[in-house]
């Protein structure tokens, strides 16, 4: 069994995005999946516990049953597999821009592409939620214009201060926060990951939009440090 294998590389309008999976002895015989874009790891199946967090947490503070879901940022598939562990799910579109992602998933190159593909409730979505969030008029469901949703649920960029594309960092702001809460039920619910602890001024930004926001530290082991390492989850509900 070889220690590494690139499975996959294609070139993106944000550069080079491959796909890698290997081994590390001292972890024993536990494949372990990667994604990269151009240098920088975007993603690993080491550490996935924040990426469920997202769903567990945000659809915990969501009342109701039926519920209709929206994951931006389809990664390795952690926060939509998750998120459908919910049994009020009645659909759950998974918004990702990079067409190379989605037919990972699709032809089952990563371990959760079965899960999701065999799950009727799941649908993919490929565009830019960037782009989708701030257009209520037509909203995230092609094939459901203006649709509104119980629950959104981010992970794309690294924070809300260090984007993955610079051109997201509009994204973070009053009025664009509010384009996106208008596709939310009354009662409904954003939730949004991030890398570092939370950060005073985004939680402010939120509460101007949103009515409740609450903001979750999520530990977990990092074997490569042997220590804890943290992230974080911030809950927001609109109650009208």
């Amino acid at each position: 069994m070889p220690l590494f294998e690139e499975i996959d590389s294609q070139a993106s309008a944000l550069g080079e995005i491959s796909l890698r999976k290997r081994r590390i002895p001292v972890f024993g015989d536990k494949d372990i999946y990667e994604v990269k874009l151009g240098e920088e790891f975007l993603m690993s199946s080491m550490f996935v516990e924040a990426e469920e967090a997202l769903s567990s947490l945000g659809l915990a503070a969501v009342k109701g049953d039926k519920l209709d879901v929206v994951v931006g940022g389809l990664g390795l598939g952690y926060t939509a597999v998750e998120a459908l562990k919910d049994s009020r799910i009645n659909e759950l579109l998974v918004v990702d821009a990079l067409e190379t992602v989605i037919g990972w998933h699709k032809d089952e190159l990563v371990p959760l592409g079965k899960v999701l593909n065999s799950d009727a409730r799941n649908r993919y979505v490929l565009g830019s939620f960037f782009d989708l969030a701030v257009d209520p008029e037509n909203g995230f469901d092609p094939s459901a214009k203006g649709k509104q949703f119980d629950a959104i649920l981010l992970d794309i960029d690294h924070s809300p201060t260090e984007y993955l594309n610079a051109a997201n960092a509009s994204f973070y702001s009053v009025e664009n926060l509010s384009l996106m809460a208008r596709q939310l039920k009354s009662g409904g619910v954003f939730a949004m990951w991030s890398q570092n602890l939370p950060e005073e001024s985004f939680e402010d930004l939120l509460k101007s939009v949103f009515d409740q926001v609450e903001s979750h530290i999520v530990s977990f082991y990092n074997p490569f440090q042997n220590n804890q390492s943290t992230n974080s989850v911030y809950v927001c509900i609109k109650s009208h």
